[in-house]
């Protein structure tokens, strides 16, 4: 059954596309106004630097050749200073880079290289190894694309091995996607599910949401050839979600892309159409000339099924006449495969075997099974309804030969066995970090608890002792008190023994006092002696 998209879906889709490129559009600008109205040499150079890191591809020269021309005449100067000299020399070099790879996208393999050399040159003499280990990727992609795969694999391993060293993880996982990609292309896709899932890990491990969509979209390709739309799809859909939040603009463009291919594949003819059409807005933003071809090859194969020829042909032709401008050799291949399947439909076999037997012939010289397989299949059915049964039996072995390396049911196993393993050490570190977070908060409650139990202990003692203490100099006191109040009684025992003494002597002086006074005669008795006497 056929699943259908509610339409507010497809129209976020456009409105999210729109904002993104409003919002580049406001960067661009805000970074020019700020280039127009500097004057120092060096905040140039890092203008220019980053604007031709977010421009599109069509406007590299214009920022990386100003920026080459800066450097070049500042370098003239011999008075410059070490850390000056350095400072132009390694922009010099980055403009390189830049330059290099705008001709890569226009497929002048030969000025890519020279520019590309040339900043390798520089980034050996200043010894700058991130730089070096930049270089060495971006000649490797150049041989991948003239499909001298042992040379790109020499130059990726190298850059692999330099990016280790240094710890650039981002850069090593990279590599990982650029080796993994080659593997993927000529069939070998143990070798391919391996080295993307490593790449996955890293970019997971480093938090680099814009690789982890790289390595997302180059696994659910490998379901999407093994014919498992489910699990590409979801992994599609997981990448889009990620450059949507990060405003990939090139990553967009490829999500929307291979959506609109499963989506195609599942006959929801018209959604995959406004899939196709928003990665060719995409493309043409970019001027990115294969993005164009592949999207427009993209929509000529919907017209295709849909049976509307007429318009099929001219995108299709659109396309070839692009890829042969840019010498796009494998998108010559697709467009010629593409064409000889619409001459088929229309019943037009001689045209179709010819388109057939070029598209063919081409994959043979890139070594691609996967265009070999598409080639050998169409050619096939046109020699059966044509009747030519030994070019059907050759066509027919080599369409199973090559959908076998690609899809047999031993690298089925491995890559979801692979994909499993990658899950389950995911799940396994998960595990790890949460027994460990768990075995520390054990830890420490344990401590606490112990602390506690210290304190508790701590206390319980300062306490009994502070009791013994108390009651020690309670028992001291009370002992003083009695001795006191013995020493009181005492006291008060001699003070009344004291007052009784005294009292009898008072008494004794108070007796014998009476007892005189009444032995001797009175005074009176003597004024009265005497006065007779006179």
């Amino acid at each position: 059954m056929k699943r259908q998209y509610p339409k507010i879906f497809y129209l976020v889709i456009c409105l999210i596309a729109f904002n993104f490129l409003k919002a580049q559009e406001q960067t661009l600008d805000s970074l020019n106004d700020e280039l127009n109205h500097t004057f120092a040499d060096t905040t140039k150079i890092k203008l220019l630097s980053e604007l031709s890191e977010i421009c599109d591809v069509k406007d590299i020269p214009k920022y990386s050749k100003q920026a080459v021309m800066i450097s070049e005449k500042k370098l003239r100067f011999a008075s410059l200073e070490k850390k000056e000299k350095y400072f132009y020399l390694f922009h010099l070099s980055k403009a390189y880079n830049n330059i290099g790879f705008y001709y890569s996208e226009k497929n002048d393999f030969e000025k890519a290289t020279n520019y590309y050399l040339n900043a390798l040159k520089i980034q050996k003499d200043i010894n700058d190894s991130l730089g070096i280990g930049t270089s060495l990727n971006n000649i490797g992609l150049i041989y991948n694309q003239q499909n001298k795969t042992d040379k790109a694999i020499e130059y990726f391993e190298k850059s692999l091995n330099i990016r280790q060293r240094l710890k650039d993880m981002d850069g090593f996982a990279g590599s990982l996607i650029n080796i993994g990609s080659i593997y993927n292309r000529q069939g070998n896709i143990l070798k391919a599910i391996e080295y993307y899932n490593k790449a996955l890990k890293t970019y997971e491990a480093g938090n680099n949401k814009q690789g982890v969509a790289t390595a997302l979209n180059n696994i659910a390709f490998i379901y999407n050839n093994q014919n498992d739309e489910i699990k590409a799809l979801e992994y599609y859909k997981k990448a889009f979600e990620l450059q949507k939040e990060l405003k990939d603009k090139n990553g967009i463009g490829n999500s929307l892309n291979n959506i609109g291919l499963i989506l195609k594949h599942r006959a929801d003819y018209k959604n995959a159409l406004i899939y196709f059409n928003n990665c060719l807005k995409i493309r043409e933003e970019q001027d990115d000339k294969k993005g164009i071809s592949l999207a427009l090859n993209n929509i000529a194969t919907v017209y295709s099924d849909k049976n509307q020829y007429a318009v099929a042909l001219d995108y299709c032709l659109r396309s070839l006449n692009i890829c042969k401008e840019i010498n796009h050799k494998k998108g010559i291949a697709i467009a010629l495969n593409s064409l000889g399947i619409i001459y088929e439909k229309k019943g037009e076999f001689a045209l179709a075997e010819n388109y057939g037997l070029e598209s063919l012939q081409i994959a043979k010289e890139l070594e691609f099974p996967e265009h070999i397989k598409h080639a050998s299949n169409l050619l096939y059915r046109i020699y059966k309804q044509r009747k030519n049964y030994p070019k059907t039996l050759e066509m027919f072995e080599l369409y199973i030969q090559m959908r076998d390396s690609l899809n047999n049911q031993e690298t089925r196993k491995a890559s979801i066995k692979s994909q499993l393993k990658y899950e389950y050490e995911k799940k396994a570190a998960a595990d790890s970090v949460k027994v460990a977070e768990e075995k520390k908060l054990t830890t420490v409650k344990l401590k606490q608890e112990e602390n506690q139990r210290y304190f508790l202990y701590s206390g319980l003692l300062l306490t009994i002792f502070f009791g013994i203490f108390m009651f020690n100099r309670f028992r001291v006191t009370q002992k003083q008190k009695n001795i006191i109040n013995e020493q009181k009684t005492v006291v008060e025992l001699q003070k009344k023994i004291v007052e009784e003494k005294q009292k009898e002597v008072m008494d004794s002086i108070r007796y014998a006092k009476r007892i005189q006074t009444s032995l001797l005669p009175t005074e009176k008795y003597f004024e009265r002696i005497l006065g007779n006497k006179s």
